[in-house]
């Protein structure tokens, strides 16, 4: 975790898959798409959905975009969306998540 970040809880969405890492475009992108995040890491609640890089910009794949979580699924994988790897973004567009600290 860079030091600028508060903790592991809180930063750019980043998936690995297949030895690669890419990001989640902010398109679409919402407090219950956090909530499956925070999830997944074992954060506890979400607090608040970024867009727009807010965390600065990823590189490489642009895996998801256009998620549409419930707010219940166990991964993100789980959540309906475009394609995997099928988006109309950049990396200006990188979703970032805030979680609690647990």
């Amino acid at each position: 975790v860079p030091d600028w970040l508060d903790h592991r809880c809180e930063g750019r969405v980043e998936m690995f898959y297949l030895s690669q890492w890419g990001t989640v475009c902010d398109d679409a992108w919402d407090l219950k798409d956090v909530k499956v995040v925070c999830r997944q890491l074992g954060c506890g609640g979400a607090l608040a959905a970024f867009g727009e890089a807010q965390y600065g910009q990823g590189k490489g794949y642009i895996f998801l975009d256009n998620l549409k979580c419930k707010g219940d699924e166990t991964s993100l994988l789980r959540c309906s969306h475009i394609r995997w790897n099928v988006h109309n973004c950049d990396h200006s567009e990188d979703a970032g998540a805030l979680c609690h600290l647990l």
